[in-house]
This record gives structure tokens, C-alpha cells and sequence, in this order.
């Protein structure tokens, strides 16, 4: 089989790497081992549109990516007759807390034109009725004797009214896949990435049934299995970020009575004083996720199949009693209900969308459980990354500046460069 280029992996990232090359006129073949688009660690993800993140970039990527999910047949170029994911706005308040100070993202807001309202304790409370705005910095094990001790202090917080979450994320990459499908886009599931054959430059793919696609253009956008790609392809000698797939568990409760008063999905709260983060569900329902505290055992994997499927009442029950510390009229179940998932997370928790030292071959990877809501624009950096490479460009010397189509904001795309330094700004968690 002949192609002009592989996607490798039809999760969120690569179902819209894939419909920009496509429309960008390229022969487009995806490959997935698992038996459906989005199968993977998208359908885990909570889905989430904010737009704090410690980064000029990353702010404006967001910021950007919210346009195209709010018309989102737009970004499709059509109604996807088996059904569309929709953008549910719901506000978000990014609660105070030091390692994540204002300063850091405040600015980068600023400048991106995103609306956002600074709010005292006061404000927050009012806000958003029930909520406990004590300071409980730093996060504690639900067993440890301290984590009921009294407030030190208050917090307030960062809103920004026009964040919110996507209804179904395993639909969104379906409805990418099938706008790319429109383009002549292929995809092919249930089959494995075994090999990648490279000379000069990249020359093949190699699949577990014997299939052999030459290409001259290879994406890798294999969430947490994106190492072990690299190792098939031999890269990643000059990244100066490395990548390690963590296992992540996302509760799901009742919400508590009040919490909806005006019957939508009420504002989201970013709480990383407490470690946690939420998001409320159409009928009432709230996800609990975490942030990656310090007190908190990270539960790395050596490989992604390698992870647990099922909740654990260990973590459920952190994160839920948590989240009732925050919201007191919060019951705690006492059965495990929720989703696991899968990040592939970078050292700095930002992701790498790049080209790599063998010509042909490129990456999308390191998403750290946050790049979701970047979905839509990643296909277009990747795009504008891949045409300047295949071009004759330099990205690495000379880094594409990319336009954003509805904001107008340039983003540096050397923001995400496989040789970047350190984000030094970074909270180191899934906040970005």
C-alpha cells in the first residue's frame, strides 16, 4: 500500500492530524490497534475547556481551540450524521493557590483577549453557593489526622466565563474521523504499529497482519504508547523532554442539591489547593479528577496496557472526600464508580508537536492529560509544521509562526519543540 502519509493513532489528536492533511490535499492512512476512533485514552478524558496554562502558547491555543469547538460543524465542515459531540459552556474558577499564582497565567490571558473576572473569597462564595473557601494548602492524604485541621485563610479566584467541557470526547474524535473520511482520509483499526522501516529518511510502516504502507510523511500521535513508536522509528536521542505514561482515575458522584440551582452544569473549579479538580455532568452528575499532589503516589507504568481498567476505592475515595471538603454538602458513595485513563506525560507537562532527526518522521505527543480541549488546532499546527519541513524549511532554526485562524493570535510554535528547554512556569501537573 502507497499513501502520502500515516497517522499512527485515531484518538482526538490524531483524528484531527489527519483531517488537516487531508484537506490540505494529502493521501491519508490512520492506523489504531484498538477496535474503534478514540478508543483510547480520549474516551477517558474529562473533557475539559480552560484556558489557564503557564504558557503564551498554550493560553492561545486554547483560547483558539474554543472557537472551534463552540461551532463545531463549522470546524467539521458538515453534521456528521451519526450524531455530534456539543461545547457545554460552564465558566470555570481557577481557585488561588502558590505554585500556581495568578502572575503565572494572568498576563498570558491578558493578551490572548481572553474575559476572565478576578475574584476575592467573598465573590467566589457568592458564586458559586455551597462552597467551602478555606485555604488547605498543601494537599494531605485523606488519612492523614491533619487533613481536617481548620482553614489558614481564604481563596479566591480566576474565572474566565466562556470555559466549559465537551459532552462526549469519544464522539469528537469520531466526528473528526468522519470529516477526515470526507477527505479520502482511511483508517485502519485493530491493527499494530510492529516496525518502521527508515533509510535516508522515513520509508514505512509495517502492521501486525503484514500490511506494509510506504509513506513518505509518519505522524506519531500514539498517546501513551508514543515512546515505544519512537523506539520503532529510533528517535528521540535529541529530545530534551522525555515522556513516561502515568495511569489516572476520574470519579464520578452525584453532585450535591444545590449545585445546579439554575438546572445547567454549574462552573467548573480548578482546586488545586485541595488537589482535585471538577466538572459538573448534564442530570446532575459531578467528575472528580486529580492534580497530581505531592502527598499522592503517581502510579507510573513501564506500558500503557500495563494499566488497572477498573476504579480503585483507594483513589475514589481521595478524590471524592476531597471534593466534599471543598463542597460540604458532597456524600461520599461507598462503592468506586468512574473511568480510567492514560496520560503520556512530558517532564514539563506541555506537549511536543514536532519533527524529529529523521526526515519524514513526526511527533504529536507528550498531551499530559491536557491537550484535549487543544484538539482542534493541533491537526493545523501539525500541518503547518509538516508543509514547512517537507517544504525545505527549518522548523528547528526557524520555527513556524503560526496564525490562528478565528483570534488572529501568532503562536510560537517552538513552544513545543522536542529540544525546548524545561518550562521552568510549569505546576508540573495536569494544570499545565
Amino acid at each position: 500500500m502507497r499513501t502520502d502519509a500515516v497517522v499512527i493513532g485515531a484518538g482526538v489528536v490524531g483524528s484531527s492530524i489527519a483531517l488537516e492533511l487531508a484537506r490540505g490535499g494529502r493521501q491519508v492512512v490512520v492506523v489504531d490497534k484498538a477496535g474503534g476512533v478514540g478508543h483510547g485514552s480520549t474516551s477517558a478524558s474529562s473533557a475539559v475547556v480552560r484556558f489557564n496554562f503557564s504558557t503564551r502558547a498554550g493560553v492561545a491555543a486554547a483560547w483558539e481551540s474554543r472557537f472551534a469547538w463552540e461551532a463545531w460543524a463549522d470546524h467539521l465542515g458538515g453534521e456528521d450524521p451519526a450524531g455530534m459531540t456539543r461545547y457545554v459552556r460552564t465558566g470555570l474558577a481557577f481557585l488561588d493557590v502558590a505554585v500556581a499564582p495568578r502572575s503565572m497565567f494572568v498576563p498570558h490571558l491578558e493578551r490572548a483577549g481572553v474575559p476572565f473576572e478576578e475574584w476575592d473569597a467573598a465573590t467566589l462564595a457568592q458564586r458559586i453557593p455551597g462552597i467551602d473557601v478555606g485555604r488547605y494548602w498543601p494537599p494531605k492524604p485523606i488519612a492523614d489526622e491533619r487533613f481536617f485541621d481548620e482553614a489558614e485563610g481564604t481563596v479566591g479566584a480566576v474565572h474566565t466565563p466562556d470555559a466549559g467541557y465537551v459532552s462526549d470526547p469519544q464522539l469528537a474524535a469520531r466526528n473528526l474521523a468522519w470529516a477526515a473520511e470526507r477527505h479520502g482520509a482511511r483508517f485502519l483499526l485493530r491493527r499494530a504499529v510492529t516496525a518502521i522501516e527508515r533509510g535516508a529518511r522515513v520509508r514505512a510502516v509495517l502492521l501486525d497482519d503484514g500490511t506494509r504502507i510506504d509513506a513518505d510523511v509518519v505522524v506519531n500521535a500514539a498517546g501513551p504508547w508514543s515512546s515505544a513508536i519512537n523506539r520503532l522509528a529510533g528517535v528521540g536521542s535529541d529530545f530534551t523532554i522525555s515522556l513516561t505514561p502515568m495511569r489516572q482515575e476520574v470519579a464520578h458522584v452525584r453532585a450535591p442539591a444545590g449545585r445546579h440551582p439554575e438546572g445547567g452544569e454549574g462552573i467548573s473549579v480548578a482546586d488545586m489547593d485541595l488537589g482535585i479538580y471538577l466538572r459538573g455532568e448534564v442530570g446532575g452528575g459531578l467528575l472528580i479528577g486529580g492534580t497530581e499532589p505531592e502527598c499522592d503516589p503517581f502510579q507510573w507504568l513501564e506500558c500503557p496496557d500495563d494499566a488497572h481498567p477498573n476504579p480503585t476505592m483507594e483513589v475514589f475515595e481521595a478524590q471524592a472526600v476531597r471534593a466534599a471538603r471543598r463542597l460540604p454538602e458532597l456524600r461520599v458513595p461507598h462503592r468506586a464508580r468512574g473511568v480510567v485513563g492514560v496520560y503520556d506525560v512530558a517532564d514539563d507537562w506541555t506537549p511536543v508537536y514536532d519533527r524529529t532527526d529523521l526526515p519524514g518522521f513526526y511527533v504529536a505527543i507528550g498531551t499530559s492529560g491536557n491537550q484535549f480541549k487543544n484538539a482542534p488546532v493541533v491537526g493545523r499546527f501539525m500541518t503547518a509544521i509538516i508543509d514547512r519541513v517537507e517544504g525545505g524549511g527549518d522548523h528547528d532554526t526557524d520555527p513556524v509562526q503560526f496564525v490562528a485562524e478565528r483570534t488572529g493570535a501568532v503562536i510560537d510554535l517552538a513552544a513545543f519543540s522536542r529540544r525546548r528547554a524545561v518550562n521552568t512556569d510549569s505546576s508540573r501537573t495536569v494544570m499545565g
